[in-house]
């Protein structure tokens, strides 16, 4: 009773609460100027310029998307090509926007969707951007720019915005004439503003013009309502619940949304509205505890400016001081060079002068040949002695010739690598912060990928170290922690884990050998055979008409197509459409082998097993289009009769998956509870989904393989070559476990 009169009370209040709003923005409770940063378009940082809605959901300037594709393709197209058409302005130009009408008939025949292409260019067209708000690429497809949705809510409250910032500057009456009124109205219809009299004169009572819709004064005029982009004469009536796009019927019977699930506008509308008023009212009932995080923000924001400042002044005075020793050794260096150089070239320069001496006519030489003039016998005695000395000096130097001085500077080259790299391994910061490991990119078979992630604001780190254990062994002795080698990246592998088994890692940084604590322990059950590894057969049975095939041919999708809607006109009451297989391109002849994927949650009817080789030539040259459920006993639909022969040992065994839940044969149900209840046969459908078979032991499991729960299992038929096999009917899309693809992709 209380939840159902709390829900009355929360629908009666949200009408109320939005009206409570719109009267607080209009009574200046809530100034509209404090929006204005929601209204700046990312890209030219200014107010929003007939805004288009992105497929990421953020909105950008007409101008700027042009703009944009035009700075990444700048450089496929000649020059000329920019001018080439009407109004595509330059790469970096900006010009005043056309009318949105013109723009809304370029964007209608697709001559702006690629700007710079010209029709008959060789050049193709490329029509992919990365958004600048989130950076994910945009890929507008062949249709270009037609395909956005303007943003016309944005662009009315951008309006009321310049309203507000130019309040004192009426809208004046575009049908006065001089002087002008100011206008009192503005019809959206005539997309004009009149004055009281003048909307009376052009739209006279008793004609059509006095059932057009007007508003208060607006320089605002957009389509009453919302038309399709892709169908022009369409309007939108139904939401694309997974594109999150209005979409028009069109779209859903045979266009791009086919296979998707929509809703109708009015149910989107009012669940779309609960949900905003709901975390408005929410934001607003927690105003004290935001202004409480604020004053606590603006705390962390003084205290990081002031640490900061003491660490920058800190690090300043330590390089300083490391500048000053090296400036002191430099000058030590420079100086004992300078003595050794000034040295060398005395000792050098000396030895030139005693060289030049010994030349003819000059120094020593021509000193001796005046002695030989000499006469007198006791004075030449007495010269000549001390004179032969030193010219036998001489000629001793000369036959003996060496340099005074070492014209090198060896013994002054430094070897610096070694106090290079202590400087470049100078720690700056403590222990490092400990990685988190990332459980969305980590899955483990018999072998296991660990991705982790380090904190954001951390300084590189030198390597991680990975340590696992497994658990409930500790009676055998052996839980102790194993090592990985050290890991140079976010990710490694880890091999030769037991099947069927429990394990807990942990991982913990490394920098100038100091090491983090450990992240958080995660613990992976391994399956219970080890992984088998194929890709979707594009060959063998694959119908091309009604399935898509990715490229790396790791995922499948079922679509409505032109085959369908014409078998369809086939279909009578008791009839169905047939189901569309597919096969994995690799077989299974012995052993136990595990393989695991997911099914999108928004998938009609799946069907995931396995089938033997002479089953699947059946099923593939049997006519499907407008067969009973019921024809064959083995037909691979949940038809019921399949239950009625579980004991039978089939060659193939399908479960059925589809619209967010498994549902589960009634054979596997025990014996004692309801048959008719079918609340019994339908779980959750798991996020991921293995399947084990035990060829030898012909048997096969179903397991949720998150948590490996089996979910079910039971005999089959293993005579021939065994099959991963998947039926798909409606829309579906099934994908494969990267670590499943990623070796056969490999050897590719």
């Amino acid at each position: 009773m209380s939840d159902t009169a709390d829900t009355e009370d929360n629908q009666d209040m949200l009408p109320s609460l939005v009206q409570q709003i719109v009267q607080r923005i209009t009574a200046g409770e809530v100034p509209i100027k404090n929006i204005e940063r929601e209204l700046i378009c990312p890209i030219c940082k200014e107010l929003f310029t007939h805004p288009l809605i992105l497929p990421c959901q953020h909105s950008v300037c007409h101008k700027c998307v042009r703009e944009l594709l035009l700075l990444n393709h700048e450089d496929s197209f000649d020059a000329g090509s920019e001018c080439s058409l009407p109004g595509s302005p330059g790469p970096r130009s900006r010009v005043p926007s056309p009318s949105m009408e013109r723009l809304d008939r370029l964007a209608r025949s697709g001559s702006i969707s690629s700007p710079g292409w010209r029709r008959g260019s060789v050049t193709p067209r490329v029509t992919t951007f990365p958004c600048p708000g989130c950076q994910h690429d945009v890929d507008l497809g062949e249709r270009g720019m037609s395909m956005l949705f303007r943003n016309f809510t944005l662009e009315s409250i951008v309006e009321r915005y310049r309203q507000a910032a130019r309040a004192a500057v009426a809208i004046m009456c575009n049908m006065c004439k001089p002087p002008q009124q100011e206008a009192t109205k503005s019809c959206m219809d005539c997309k004009a503003s009149y004055c009281n009299e003048c909307f009376k004169f052009h739209h006279p009572w008793g004609t059509p013009k006095a059932q057009h819709e007007y508003v208060g004064p607006t320089m605002n005029f957009r389509p009453k309502v919302l038309m399709c982009p892709e169908h022009e004469m369409e309007k939108v009536n139904m939401y694309c619940e997974v594109c999150r796009r209005p979409v028009c019927h069109l779209c859903k019977l045979g266009g791009s949304h086919a296979n998707h699930k929509v809703t109708s506008m009015s149910s989107a509308y009012k669940i779309l509205k609960e949900k905003l008023s709901k975390s408005i009212h929410y934001l607003i009932s927690k105003e004290d505890q935001v202004r409480t995080q604020i004053s606590h923000l603006e705390v962390l924001i003084n205290e990081t400016e002031e640490n900061g400042q003491v660490a920058e002044c800190g690090a300043y005075e330590h390089f300083e001081r490391l500048f000053q020793t090296l400036q002191e050794r430099k000058s030590e260096m420079l100086n004992s060079i300078e003595q050794s150089r000034t040295r060398r070239l005395e000792q050098l320069r000396g030895q030139v002068e005693e060289y030049q001496g010994m030349l003819e006519n000059s120094g020593l030489v021509g000193y001796a040949q005046e002695v030989l003039k000499e006469t007198d016998q006791s004075c030449f005695v007495q010269t000549a002695k001390q004179l032969h000395t030193r010219i036998a000096k001489s000629t001793e130097s000369l036959r003996t010739f060496h340099p005074a001085a070492d014209p090198s500077f060896d013994e002054f080259v430094l070897e610096t690598s070694r106090e290079e790299t202590m400087l470049k391994e100078l720690c700056f910061g403590g222990v490092p912060e400990p990685p988190i490991i990332d459980l969305s990119r980590s899955h483990v078979y018999n072998e296991g990928l660990l991705c982790w992630q380090l904190a954001e604001d951390t300084l590189a780190t030198d390597h991680q170290v990975l340590e696992y254990r497994r658990l409930g062994t500790e009676q055998d002795g052996d839980s102790r922690w194993r090592l990985t080698d050290r890991v140079y990246g976010p990710s490694t592998v880890v091999c030769d884990l037991e099947a069927d088994s429990l394990y807990s890692f942990r991982v913990r940084s490394c920098r100038n050998s100091l090491y983090s604590p450990y992240s958080p322990e995660v613990t992976f059950h391994t399956p219970p055979a080890p992984a088998f590894g194929f890709l979707f057969n594009d060959n063998c049975g694959f119908s091309s008409e009604r399935l898509a095939l990715s490229r790396r041919r790791d995922s499948v999708e079922s679509m409505a197509g032109m085959a369908f809607l014409l078998a369809a006109e086939r279909v009578q009451t008791g009839s169905y459409m047939g189901l569309d297989y597919i096969i994995g391109d690799t077989g299974i002849s012995q052993g136990r082998h595990y393989w695991a994927f997911r099914v999108e949650p928004h998938s009609y009817l799946v069907k995931v097993g396995v089938a033997s080789d002479s089953k699947l030539l059946e099923w593939f040259h049997n006519p499907r289009d407008t067969s009973s459920p019921r024809y064959d006993h083995d037909s691979g639909h949940d038809s019921g009769s399949e239950d009625t022969c579980y004991d039978l040992s089939q060659p193939f065994t399908l479960l059925t998956v589809g619209m967010g839940k498994m549902f589960l044969p009634k054979a596997s149900i025990s014996a004692g509870s309801d048959h008719g209840d079918h609340s019994n046969r339908v779980l959750p459908m798991p996020q991921r989904i293995g399947v084990c078979l035990d060829y030898d032991a012909g048997r096969v499991y179903f397991y949720d393989a998150d948590t490996m729960r089996c979910l079910y299992e039971r005999q089959v038929d293993c005579s021939g070559t065994m099959y991963p096999a998947f039926g798909l009917m409606g829309s579906g899309k099934v994908h494969l476990e990267e670590f499943i693809t990623e070796k056969r992709l490999s050897y590719m």
